[in-house]
């Protein structure tokens, strides 16, 4: 399907239905097609579905020479309001998962609830991006291959079948020139992620090279209202390498909001 914005059109895939919607972003590594398995789980939990390729990515068309929108959540609000969605649910995964922060922070009405998975959030402050430089030392981290960065050492060794899919996926994802991060339009802080007001899941994966454990615990501390889960086994896409788990806890959370 197509949703016809200023200077794009984007394409989505939407399950239909009455449930009420649950919005998916995907990774920096990805486009809609990575959530292949949750396309089938949330609609058979009685939701309705939404995954969408944001701009220079998959199989969205972006016009060079049109109108651009301020930030990716901008984007969202107008896609949003293109297919008549009124209050969703909205889940983001890595760098999906800064655009959802984005997204809370600028409408947080829109929203029924906040999930975000496997993501450094674009935090801003000194401090905390001093700790990502920690984990992730440049050049050499950036130099390994993205399924090395991304993929845990269990689903790597357990899995080839699913990792060569995931990186079959990661090289046709991201369009020339399409910058790894998203823009925001909120300069993102942890003192202003104490004023999200939504209800939110923060997931991460025991093997999560960007987003381990303690980092997630950081998130807990200073967003109110916030639940988390680590998921066992798995690296920095828990959607893809525990997908049975991740649902769990997604649709579990979900449930009664």
């Amino acid at each position: 399907m197509i949703a016809t914005v200023p200077g794009a059109r984007i394409w989505y895939e939407d399950s239909g239905g009455e449930g009420v919607p649950v919005v998916c972003l995907h990774a920096g590594t990805g486009n809609c097609r990575m959530w292949q398995a949750q396309q089938g789980a949330f609609p058979a939990a009685g939701y309705r579905f939404i995954a969408y390729d944001r701009r220079g990515y998959g199989r969205t068309e972006s016009d060079a020479t049109g109108p651009h929108a301020a930030s990716a959540a901008d984007d969202l609000q107008l896609i949003a309001n293109s297919i008549g969605l009124d209050e969703f649910h909205l889940l983001g995964t890595a760098a999906g998962g800064i655009v959802a922060l984005d997204y809370a922070l600028t409408f947080p009405d829109r929203l029924r609830s906040l999930v975000v998975a496997n993501s450094i959030g674009g935090v801003q402050d000194p401090d905390y991006l001093a700790l990502q430089k920690r984990l992730r030392p440049t050049p050499a981290f950036d130099a390994l291959p993205a399924d090395i960065r991304e993929l845990g050492p269990v689903y790597r060794a357990s899995n080839p079948e699913g990792t060569q899919r995931w990186n079959d996926l990661e090289h046709g994802s991201r369009q020339a020139g399409t910058a790894s991060l998203p823009k925001t339009r909120n300069r993102i802080t942890f003192e202003l992620l104490e004023t999200l007001k939504v209800p939110t899941l923060l997931v991460t994966g025991d093997a999560d090279l960007y987003t381990p454990a303690p980092v997630l615990q950081l998130f807990k501390r200073r967003i109110p209202r916030s639940e988390s889960v680590v998921i066992a086994n798995c690296g920095h896409s828990a959607l893809w390498e525990q997908p049975q788990l991740f649902n769990n806890a997604v649709l579990e959370f979900l449930r009664g909001k």
